[in-house]
């Protein structure tokens, strides 16, 4: 189910989709394949929105996704897109095909991500499967809301749930395999995925990539 899924570190993914290449929060790429289809951004922070990154990433004729707040942002990369496309927390979209639903994703006890700056996860939808990237977010009713075939949530604290809050969202959420992100870099530790896997119940299966 999701050996179609790289997880190169971070909050940056690869789903290689149907429709292409499907790139979230492209940072630190080794190797430029600028083979993108489409590229999501899930909010503005450098560790999310790396132009560097972007360029090792983009290729001919890919569409860039990002929230309506990074449209002036977007400007500064947007000459190498056939497309942008600028989406709101809470709706559906189909961008050339593919299908995609964004969710909200904000702090609710600390500073750095506002729910008032319109940030998302997406659902993108991949061969009858829908693949779910949380982005930066706390465990709010809209993240627990989510019906997915996998999640990739944020574990790492401090600008995002922990590894405890990650695993009771899972155990609400119920996917068929959790996936632990953002975590052994800027913040985070592999111990934090060791942790989430040891709290999350079956039947989800945990698959921890970033080692």
């Amino acid at each position: 189910m999701t050996e179609n899924i790289d997880v190169f570190g971070h909050n940056s993914i690869c789903i290689r989709s149907e429709k292409g290449p499907v790139y979230v929060d492209p940072f630190r790429i080794k190797e430029a394949a600028n083979d993108a289809a489409y590229i999501f951004i899930t909010h503005d922070h450098y560790d999310h929105f790396s132009p560097e990154d972007i360029d090792k990433v983009v290729g001919n004729g890919t569409i860039l996704v990002v929230p309506e707040k990074m449209s002036d942002k977007a400007k500064t990369v947007s000459g190498k897109f056939a497309k942008v496309v600028t989406v709101a927390p809470g709706q559906s979209y189909e961008a050339d095909g593919l299908e995609f639903e964004t969710v909200a994703a904000y702090n609710t006890m600390k500073p750095f991500h506002m729910k008032s700056a319109g940030w998302v996860g997406y659902i993108i939808h991949d061969n009858e499967k829908k693949i779910y990237v949380a982005g930066d977010t706390d465990a709010t009713a809209e993240v627990k809301a989510v019906k997915c075939d996998v999640a990739l949530v944020p574990i790492g604290g401090v600008y995002t749930m922990d590894a405890k809050k990650a695993a009771e969202v899972i155990n609400e959420m119920k996917p068929a395999v959790a996936i632990p992100v953002h975590y052994g870099s800027i913040v985070g530790s592999p111990k934090d995925a060791e942790e989430f896997a040891a709290l999350v119940k079956e039947p989800v299966k945990v698959e921890i990539r970033i080692r």
